[in-house]
């Protein structure tokens, strides 16, 4: 077997298998209050949402890596969109529909959509 081939499949299969993986950083206080159960208010924290699931692949600063660079990505899509793609994915980002929350990717679509 082609030994560049084998190479380039195991290095791809790896980077993947790293999305999502959690973070060993402390997560900052960033969070935003949503409705919980019971009338109450509990707090999102979607820079620990972003740092759990997506920095593995986007990196810490949004800079990029094995996805794409996320600088700036409110200015190019909305925060329907951004939850749409999380929920559901996109070419070799895997979708988080079941991994994440309603409210979770609310609170992450909103927070990456003000990173303008």
């Amino acid at each position: 077997m082609n030994k560049p081939f084998v190479c380039a499949a195991l290095l791809l299969a790896v980077s993947l298998s790293a999305c999502g993986q959690p973070a060993k950083t402390p997560p900052a206080d960033q969070g935003a209050a949503t409705p919980a159960p019971g009338g109450g208010t509990a707090t999102v924290d979607a820079q620990a949402i972003y740092k759990q699931n997506c920095l593995s692949c986007h990196g810490a600063n949004f800079e990029g890596g094995v996805g794409p660079n996320l600088t700036k990505v409110g200015g190019k899509y909305s925060k329907d969109q951004i939850a749409a793609i999380v929920t559901n994915g996109r070419g070799a980002m895997p979708g988080f529909k079941g991994r994440l929350s309603d409210t979770d990717t609310g609170a992450l679509s909103d927070w990456l959509a003000a990173q303008k």
